[in-house]
């Protein structure tokens, strides 16, 4: 898939599903829980330890019926070790230029940190696909619709503090999605599916309201069943593999 097309299928759903766990197995099995509620597009946290390994795993296992990413990437270094694990896609809560470049240089898109118009502007400088406006906590859906009348080429992807109830505003007053930890993927899988499905509807009237919805479409979960298959374990010391 080209950059482009990579962004626009991350995105679709208008939910970025973010995943931070204390352990590699509690990374994966929360994984696990989302795509099986049908949450196509996970950004796996660096600070999860193993975090790479759970990147490799999961990017193995969905093949192209998810988009496997991963979030908290800091630097060159870390953006070149995450695209070779499998990342899809590249999130940061900063903006560096290195980042953006190396994800780009092996056609992954990038979605850096901005809280600022100014910082807006130098990501979409710097070819930014998308914005993470971080933290989302500090401003309201309002902004965005000041910031959009003034830089409407601004995909801006809200992250920190949205809650289910919140989502809907952000993508009404014209985010492209919103990204979200453990208020949407905590519980057992009955809970988060009917959560999932009752977000994704939400979501999907308030970024188009007029739309007719009498026959909605469903996606269809991934099944990843009750483990993944992780293979041998050759996991290393850390986070990022050394």
């Amino acid at each position: 898939m080209y950059r482009w097309e990579i962004t626009g299928a991350a995105l679709a759903q208008r939910v970025l599903a973010v995943v931070r766990g204390d352990s590699y197995d509690q990374a994966t099995a929360t994984a696990g829980t989302l795509l099986s509620a049908g949450i196509t597009s996970l950004e796996i946290s660096l600070a999860t330890p193993f975090a790479l390994e759970v990147v490799t795993t999961l990017a193995r296992e969905v093949g192209d019926e998810a988009l496997i990413g991963a979030g908290g990437v800091l630097d060159a270094p870390s953006a070149r070790m995450a695209v070779e694990a499998g990342a899809r896609f590249l999130v940061s809560p900063s903006l560096d230029a290195e980042v953006i470049r190396t994800g780009h240089r092996y056609g992954v898109p990038v979605f850096p940190g901005v809280s600022t118009p100014t910082e807006i502007v130098r990501a979409l400088e710097l070819g930014a696909d998308a914005l993470k406006l971080f933290p989302a906590s500090a401003h309201h859906p309002g902004w965005i619709e000041d910031i959009r009348a003034a830089l409407p080429q601004s995909a801006l992807l809200p992250t920190g503090g949205i809650t289910i109830d919140s989502a809907p505003e952000w993508i009404a007053a014209g985010a492209v999605a919103c990204a979200m930890g453990s208020v949407l993927s905590e519980g057992d899988r009955d809970t988060v599916a009917k959560r999932a499905a009752d977000l994704l509807a939400r979501l999907a009237d308030a970024a188009d309201p007029d739309a007719d919805r009498e026959h909605p479409v469903t996606p269809a979960p991934f099944d990843p069943g009750d483990t993944f298959d992780t293979g041998p374990d050759t996991r290393s010391e850390d986070a990022y593999g050394r």
